[in-house]
Protein backbone atom coordinates (compact mmCIF):
# COMPACT_ATOMS: atom_id res chain seq x y z
CA UNK A 1 0.00 0.00 0.00
CA UNK A 2 1.12 3.44 -1.16
CA UNK A 3 2.32 5.79 1.79
CA UNK A 4 0.16 9.62 1.67
CA UNK A 5 2.75 12.05 0.24
CA UNK A 6 2.24 14.38 2.49
CA UNK A 7 3.23 18.28 1.38
CA UNK A 8 3.57 21.17 2.75
CA UNK A 9 1.67 24.02 3.07
CA UNK A 10 2.20 26.63 0.82
CA UNK A 11 3.51 30.14 2.29
CA UNK A 12 0.94 32.80 2.75
CA UNK A 13 2.03 36.20 1.04
CA UNK A 14 3.54 37.66 4.27
CA UNK A 15 5.66 34.84 4.72
CA UNK A 16 6.57 35.02 0.89
CA UNK A 17 7.42 38.77 0.82
CA UNK A 18 9.51 38.54 3.95
CA UNK A 19 11.73 35.50 2.44
CA UNK A 20 11.73 38.09 -0.52
CA UNK A 21 12.97 41.20 1.70
CA UNK A 22 15.46 39.13 3.65
CA UNK A 23 17.04 37.79 0.46
CA UNK A 24 17.00 41.60 -1.30
CA UNK A 25 18.61 42.29 1.90
CA UNK A 26 21.35 39.90 2.25
CA UNK A 27 23.81 41.50 -0.43
CA UNK A 28 23.48 45.01 1.64
CA UNK A 29 24.27 43.21 4.53
CA UNK A 30 27.22 41.01 2.61
CA UNK A 31 28.82 44.96 1.62
CA UNK A 32 28.00 46.38 4.99
CA UNK A 33 31.64 45.12 6.53
CA UNK A 34 34.10 47.06 4.39
CA UNK A 35 33.07 50.52 4.08
CA UNK A 36 34.28 53.44 1.29
CA UNK A 37 36.87 54.31 3.99
CA UNK A 38 38.28 51.13 4.55
CA UNK A 39 38.53 50.31 0.67
CA UNK A 40 40.64 53.34 -0.05
CA UNK A 41 44.31 54.42 0.50
CA UNK A 42 45.36 57.14 2.05
CA UNK A 43 48.60 58.92 2.50
CA UNK A 44 49.29 57.79 6.34
CA UNK A 45 49.38 54.22 6.89
CA UNK A 46 50.32 52.05 9.06
CA UNK A 47 49.87 48.42 9.95
CA UNK A 48 47.75 47.57 13.22
CA UNK A 49 50.35 46.65 15.14
CA UNK A 50 52.06 50.16 14.57
CA UNK A 51 48.85 51.22 14.97
CA UNK A 52 48.17 49.82 18.26
CA UNK A 53 51.85 51.24 19.38
CA UNK A 54 50.73 55.05 18.48
CA UNK A 55 46.91 55.05 20.00
CA UNK A 56 45.24 54.76 23.12
CA UNK A 57 43.15 51.67 23.58
CA UNK A 58 40.58 53.90 22.98
CA UNK A 59 41.65 56.02 20.16
CA UNK A 60 42.33 52.33 18.50
CA UNK A 61 39.07 51.02 19.08
CA UNK A 62 37.30 54.37 17.59
CA UNK A 63 40.00 55.40 14.90
CA UNK A 64 40.61 51.61 13.29
CA UNK A 65 37.93 49.57 14.66
CA UNK A 66 35.21 52.00 14.20
CA UNK A 67 33.95 52.06 17.95
CA UNK A 68 31.56 54.54 19.74
CA UNK A 69 32.51 56.59 23.07
CA UNK A 70 30.18 56.73 25.75
CA UNK A 71 28.49 59.55 24.71
CA UNK A 72 29.73 63.00 27.83
CA UNK A 73 32.44 61.16 28.04
CA UNK A 74 35.12 63.45 26.39
CA UNK A 75 36.59 66.44 27.82
CA UNK A 76 36.43 67.91 24.42
CA UNK A 77 32.94 68.80 25.16
CA UNK A 78 33.56 70.93 27.73
CA UNK A 79 36.41 72.76 24.89
CA UNK A 80 35.36 76.25 23.78
CA UNK A 81 38.95 78.31 23.36
CA UNK A 82 39.40 79.18 19.77
CA UNK A 83 42.06 76.85 17.81
CA UNK A 84 41.72 73.38 16.11
CA UNK A 85 40.40 69.97 16.52
CA UNK A 86 42.22 67.68 14.90
CA UNK A 87 42.78 64.30 14.14
CA UNK A 88 44.13 62.22 17.15
CA UNK A 89 46.00 59.35 14.93
CA UNK A 90 47.86 61.76 12.03
CA UNK A 91 47.40 65.56 13.61
CA UNK A 92 45.73 66.25 10.39
CA UNK A 93 43.48 69.55 11.24
CA UNK A 94 39.70 69.13 10.98
CA UNK A 95 37.37 71.39 12.16
CA UNK A 96 37.98 74.82 13.45
CA UNK A 97 36.39 75.81 16.65
CA UNK A 98 33.76 78.34 15.42
CA UNK A 99 32.07 75.70 13.94
CA UNK A 100 31.66 73.52 17.31
CA UNK A 101 28.37 73.87 18.81
CA UNK A 102 26.40 72.21 21.75
CA UNK A 103 24.19 69.54 20.44
CA UNK A 104 23.16 67.93 23.61
CA UNK A 105 24.13 64.65 22.33
CA UNK A 106 27.12 63.90 24.53
CA UNK A 107 29.51 64.03 21.73
CA UNK A 108 31.86 66.73 19.99
CA UNK A 109 29.83 68.26 17.53
CA UNK A 110 30.56 70.97 14.31
CA UNK A 111 28.28 71.98 11.66
CA UNK A 112 31.06 72.28 9.24
CA UNK A 113 34.00 70.40 8.77
CA UNK A 114 37.89 72.15 7.42
CA UNK A 115 38.08 72.10 3.43
CA UNK A 116 39.11 68.68 2.48
CA UNK A 117 39.72 67.38 5.89
CA UNK A 118 37.11 64.37 6.14
CA UNK A 119 35.16 61.66 3.90
CA UNK A 120 32.57 60.33 3.66
CA UNK A 121 31.18 56.51 3.51
CA UNK A 122 27.71 54.61 3.69
CA UNK A 123 27.70 52.62 6.98
CA UNK A 124 24.69 49.68 7.37
CA UNK A 125 26.36 49.00 11.27
CA UNK A 126 22.69 49.44 12.65
CA UNK A 127 20.88 48.45 9.99
CA UNK A 128 20.09 51.39 8.36
CA UNK A 129 22.17 53.61 6.40
CA UNK A 130 24.51 56.53 8.36
CA UNK A 131 27.18 58.67 7.01
CA UNK A 132 30.53 57.57 8.26
CA UNK A 133 33.36 60.59 8.75
CA UNK A 134 36.60 59.59 8.27
CA UNK A 135 39.90 61.34 8.17
CA UNK A 136 41.33 62.24 4.92
CA UNK A 137 44.82 61.38 5.27
CA UNK A 138 44.65 58.70 7.60
CA UNK A 139 40.93 56.88 7.07
CA UNK A 140 40.40 56.34 11.05
CA UNK A 141 36.60 56.41 11.99
CA UNK A 142 35.82 59.30 13.78
CA UNK A 143 32.10 59.46 13.97
CA UNK A 144 28.71 60.63 11.60
CA UNK A 145 27.04 63.08 10.09
CA UNK A 146 23.72 63.90 10.43
CA UNK A 147 21.05 66.36 8.47
CA UNK A 148 19.97 67.80 12.10
CA UNK A 149 22.24 70.47 13.01
CA UNK A 150 22.26 74.39 12.71
CA UNK A 151 22.39 76.61 9.73
CA UNK A 152 24.14 77.15 8.39
CA UNK A 153 24.89 73.80 6.38
CA UNK A 154 21.99 72.52 8.55
CA UNK A 155 24.94 69.40 9.58
CA UNK A 156 25.59 67.88 12.44
CA UNK A 157 28.81 66.14 12.70
CA UNK A 158 29.00 64.22 15.80
CA UNK A 159 32.75 63.36 16.59
CA UNK A 160 34.07 60.61 19.00
CA UNK A 161 36.33 62.76 21.37
CA UNK A 162 38.42 60.54 21.56
CA UNK A 163 39.49 60.50 17.80
CA UNK A 164 40.13 64.00 18.37
CA UNK A 165 42.73 66.17 19.84
CA UNK A 166 42.83 70.23 20.13
CA UNK A 167 45.19 72.74 19.21
CA UNK A 168 44.49 76.27 20.82
CA UNK A 169 45.24 79.83 18.65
Amino acid sequence: MDKPVMHAPAPSRRQFLRWLGVGAAMPVVAACGSGDAEAKTYPVRFTPAEWRKRLTPAQFHILREEGTEQPFSSPLNKEHRKGTFLCAADGHPLYASSTKFDSGTGWPSFWKPLPGAVGTSTDFKLGYPRTEVHCMQCGGHLGHVFDDGPKPTGKRYCMNGAALTFRAG
